[in-house]
Order: C-alpha cells, then structure tokens, then sequence
C-alpha cells in the first residue's frame, strides 16, 4: 500500500492543507509509464531545489534574532516631534522650532536633538496610518498594534474587556513560539509596567489563546509611574537559586527525578501531553545558568553609560533591554513609563501640551532613545537586532479640538490614528532613511501609508516567519498570525 504523506489539515475543508485526490491518482499512474516513484521523487526535488536558488531572498528577511519594541503608549504628536510643518494655520503649527538633522532637508522639532543626529543610523516612517473602527480608545488600538487585530467588545466609551485566555497573541508570544530560544534564557521580557488605560491592565500583552506557556515575564518593579529611581529596586527572586541549594544539588535532584520517571512509565504516558520534562528542564536551566541574573544587573554598567541613557525609568529600561538581548532574549518590549490616560510625563497631551512635552516626554525620549540606538549600533547589536519606536497613534493637526470625545485645552492635541510617525532600525532596515510622506497639516498620508499590520508583517517577516502563518486559537479554528504584508521597501 503506498501513502503519501501531506499536511494535517486540522479538520478543514482547504485542499491546499492535505494530499489531494489529484495527488493520489497522478503518483499511481506513473507506473504506467515505466517512471518509478523515486524517480518522480528525485525530479521533483532537483526542480524544487533550481527554483529556491533561482528565487531572490526578499529584503529583510530572517535578519533578526532579536526584536526590541519600544512602546511610547499615549499617542506621542508627530507634528511636535518628527514631522513638523510650516505654512499652516497657527492651530496646527508647532510651537516649537524646526531643527536640522543629520539628513539634509529632514527637519525635526527642536524637542528631539539628540535623535536628530543620529537619524543616519534608522529609517523614520512619516505615513503610519489606519482609519478607526472604535479605536480612537488607547485600549482598543493597543491591542490591534500588539496583536495585528481589533478586539470584538468595545464598550461606547472605547474600554475593553479584561485580557482573557480567548484573545489574541501578542506578537512577541508568537514569535516565541515559533522561534524558541537555543540557549537558557527567558525568550520574551516585558517591562517597566503593564499595558494599561484606566482599569484595563494588560490587554494585549499575553499570550491569549496560545496559553500562558508563551507569556512574556513581566518585570514591574514597585513604586508609582513618577518614581524614577524605581528600576534600581529589581527584584527577581524567582531567577535566584536559595542560599542553602546549589546548582550541583538541584541537578541530583533532577537526576533523581529522572529515575522516578523511568520506573512510572504509565505515568509518564499520562502526562505526555504536557511536556512535563521539556518545561522542567527549561526551568531548570534557566535557573542554573544564571544567564537571566547576568543580565538583570544594571549596576555593573559604567555611570558615565547609565548617566548617558538617563537616569529615569524610560532609560534604565532601555539599558537593560540591551542587556537582555546581549544574553540572548528573543523578544524584549519596553513600555513607556507612564499610563495613557494620565499627566505629567504621559504621551496624552489633551491639555498643556506645550510645557509637558517641552519639560517631560519628549527629553527622557529624546535621551533615551538616541543613546540606546547608538549603543546598539557601536556594540554591533544592531546587525541582527530590530528596533521598533511607535505609539498606537499620533495626535490631531489641530489643536483644541475634540476627536475622540475628550476635552483639549487651547494647547491640546486629541487623539489621531490617520498619521503618525514610527521610527525602525536594525536587522538590514535602511539607514539615514524616511519613509512614506504626510500632507501639508500632517493629517494623512501623501505616500507609501504603513498600517500598524503592515508593521507587525514587518517585523515576523524580519525574523524569518510568513505574517500569515496559520495558528489555531481556543476553538482550533486557524487564524493568520496577521492580515498583511511585510513593508520590505524599509529593508535596504
């Protein structure tokens, strides 16, 4: 009897995931023929084989063994920042002066300075885009850029269930688990602070319906969003091996373990499924190797380098994003410090745009950002490293007026996901590049728009994964890991 292996179709009904009836019939004609079927077999091989070589690897593609994002939640403006504009009514119009940057004819605002000499080193995209569908609510577009899919219950007032076993991945989940880590070290780390708005915690930062096997750790230290200081109380005692046992002792008793199992094999047939060994031994590993402690310690960084990336939240967890990707961390989201919804050093500028900008967000981003990027340059980091910079929208042209239903001061920008800037680097993205153009009010874009799916398809394709891979969620119904196509034009 001869069978031919195919895909598992996973009960569907799509040809194209099995062995077809053409296929059945086509191998058990061709011995009418006097061709054999390794023959058939070979011919295949050779032509599969000429066709692959002949094939040009797309741009980008499988640079990355790393991706950073770099969450700026709140919805910085572009036009206050990346993309200022002249020859506009004075309710569009920064406040802030134009500056030159290192490309000749791009101009920033004066907020951003340090960026601004370094843009030589990253592509900035000018033509982040998509037209809402109840995501003018933090919450509600947070989980689309997370997950590449808006969520199904959103309340008139834009808040979202809890997180729950039934959502989306986040992407950092997928990429996890499809691209598991050779070496003991926590593959997916999420810091300072959850994703939050309001009293919705965390939507869109789990790992959904793939299980909480492929949940980020999460490192949160104590103390409120304004305590500065508060990266240097880490604590991650669940890394640290007790006092009174030792590497050698945990491994006996591992070893020991291993002789119970032998002994039990109905048991081990019963648990099968749940990959007891594989888990322990992960853990295990990642206890004994100390890999993960290494790289939590900041403080064995020169001052002159964590003085240079800021001594606040924002920059000490860039230092130690670099850290945890030098250990060999797949996936590493840095959020920014401060909820959505709130003052002070938030991206959500409805009222006092211009001081707070000026005198919170934009000097810790500023300082931040440009010296983690360099860093990663100088250390070589950024060969095999993507870097991405976004917010989950920007901010309206105009200024004091309501888009979302919130109230905005004089000075005030509501909400806006028609255009907003993103900045990408590493892992072959182009350098000294910008991507994509606005209009003359910075209200849309003029070219090559970039929709947050075609971002999140950018960065699976950067690690060697097809955005629309096929997963199966909670009802083993297969889902696509995202709707779209990797931008490769930000590749060079």
């Amino acid at each position: 009897m001869l069978v031919i292996p195919g895909r598992p179709g996973k009960d569907l009904c799509d040809p194209h995931l099995g062995t077809s009836r053409r296929a059945i019939l086509r191998a058990g004609a061709i011995g009418l023929f006097g061709i054999s079927l390794p023959t058939v077999l070979r011919l295949q091989a050779a032509a599969a084989n000429e066709s692959t070589a002949a094939a040009k690897t797309p741009p980008g593609w499988n640079r990355a063994k790393s991706v950073v994002l770099v969450y700026l939640q709140g919805g910085p403006s572009h036009i206050d920042l990346f993309d200022p504009k002249e020859n506009v009514p004075d309710n569009v119009r920064s406040t802030f002066k134009s500056i030159p940057t290192k490309l000749p004819g791009v101009q920033y605002t004066e907020n951003v300075p340090k960026l601004a000499a370094i843009n030589d080193r990253y592509t900035l995209i000018r033509s982040m885009n998509y037209t809402p569908n109840g995501l003018f609510n933090h919450t509600a577009a947070i989980y689309q850029m997370m997950t590449g899919y808006t969520t199904d219950k959103v309340s008139p007032s834009g808040q979202l269930e809890p997180p729950n076993a039934k959502d989306f991945p986040n992407f950092g989940s997928n990429i996890v688990r499809l691209k598991p880590n050779e070496e003991p070290m926590l593959p997916f780390v999420m810091l300072p602070r959850p994703l939050q708005e309001s009293n919705v915690v965390g939507k869109g930062g789990t790992a959904g319906f793939l299980g909480r096997d492929f949940d980020p750790y999460t490192l949160f230290p104590d103390g409120d969003d304004l305590d500065m200081r508060k990266m240097e109380r880490i604590r991650v005692d669940d890394l640290q091996l007790r006092s009174d046992v030792f590497a050698k002792r945990l491994e006996r008793r591992a070893r020991l373990r291993e002789l119970i199992d032998r002994t039990m094999p109905e048991l081990d047939k019963a648990v099968a499924d749940y990959k007891l060994d594989e888990y322990y031994d992960r853990a295990l590993d990642l206890v004994i190797s100390g890999r993960a402690r290494e790289a939590f310690a900041i403080e064995r960084e020169s001052t002159k380098l964590r003085d240079t990336y800021g001594r606040n939240t924002f920059g000490q967890s860039l230092l130690l994003a670099r850290r945890l990707v030098e250990a060999g961390t797949r996936v590493v989201e840095v959020i920014w410090p401060k909820v959505a919804n709130s003052d002070n050093h938030s991206w959500d500028h409805h009222v006092g745009l211009d001081k707070r900008m000026k005198d919170q967000s934009a000097p810790m981003l500023d300082q931040g950002l440009s010296a983690f990027l360099t860093d990663m340059d100088d250390r070589g980091l950024l060969e095999d490293t993507l870097v991405v910079a976004v917010g989950e929208f920007g901010r309206s042209p105009q200024k004091g007026v309501s888009t979302s239903g919130n109230g905005n001061s004089a000075d005030g920008r509501d909400h806006w996901p028609y255009c907003f800037s993103a900045i990408i680097a590493g892992a072959g993205v182009r350098r000294g590049h910008v991507h994509g153009k606005s209009d003359a009010t910075a209200s849309a874009p003029l070219e090559d728009a970039v929709h947050p799916t075609q971002l999140l398809a950018t960065v699976y394709h950067a690690c060697g994964i097809e955005p629309e891979t096929i997963v199966y969620n909670h009802l083993n119904q297969p889902r696509e890991l995202v709707k779209a196509q990797a931008v490769t034009k930000l590749f060079g």
